[in-house]
């Protein structure tokens, strides 16, 4: 029991302490900024005639801040569409990297978008095996059925933790080594202000490590609860 009040303590401190920061620092630069002359929508439309990616649209969405490699799009929050922010241009600069990754066949964005639409199956699978389980039990009295079980918990607990670990690299990859040289190379921001977006990519970053985090802590658990 102690063990586990200490995990989940940790648990707290390494997964809402990095977000509730994340949340300070974006709010906090997503302010009008007077030395930048355009919005994140603009910013995006700059960036994908600069760097030919002639296959990649621009929308506006209220899904959050991201880049679809199924359908080539890079999609902008209302929030920074609209806005000069640093935060707004940072936040364009990392999904137009992701446009990069992908125009680069750069692998573990490859993978990683291969793994969700295999997840998404396994999931859908998982789910009917769950549900079907408390009723096939007691009908077949069958230890294959148990069997079906563990495999479908461990799907349902297991896929989110592999989605999350593979993700890292390819967010780290968008952030420090397609987003930053962007905006140092475009000369699009001052030192300060560089610094500062670096700041806001590390920000975005940690919630990542925050979420695999999260997702190893909760098959900890359920492997834990297993054995019991």
């Amino acid at each position: 029991m102690g063990v586990l009040i200490v995990g989940v303590i940790l648990l707290f401190i390494l997964t809402m302490l990095p977000s509730l920061w994340t949340k300070h620092i974006l709010k906090k630069h997503n302010q009008p900024h007077p030395d930048i002359p355009g919005t994140g929508l603009q910013f995006a439309e700059h960036l994908v005639k600069k760097l030919n990616l002639t296959n990649v649209r621009i929308e506006e969405t209220d899904q959050g801040d991201h880049y679809d490699p199924i359908e080539k799009v890079v999609r902008i929050s209302s929030a920074y569409a609209h806005s000069n922010s640093l935060t707004a241009i940072t936040v364009v600069a990392h999904e137009i990297g992701h446009a990069l990754q992908d125009q680069h066949n750069y692998p573990p964005l490859k993978q990683r978008t291969a793994l969700i639409e295999r997840a998404a199956i396994m999931q859908k699978f998982a789910g009917m095996a769950l549900l079907a389980t408390p009723i096939l039990i007691p009908l077949t009295h069958s230890p294959i059925i148990g069997i079906m079980a563990f495999a479908a918990g461990f799907i349902a607990m297991g896929v989110p933790v592999i989605i999350h670990l593979s993700t890292l690299p390819v967010e780290f990859d968008a952030s420090f080594k397609r987003a930053l040289p962007l905006l140092n190379e475009g000369k699009y921001l001052n030192a300060q202000d560089q610094k500062t977006a670096k700041t806001i990519l590390f920000a975005c970053a940690l919630t990542y490590v925050a979420s695999s985090l999260a997702s190893l802590f909760n098959l900890w658990k359920w492997l834990k609860a297993i054995k019991r």
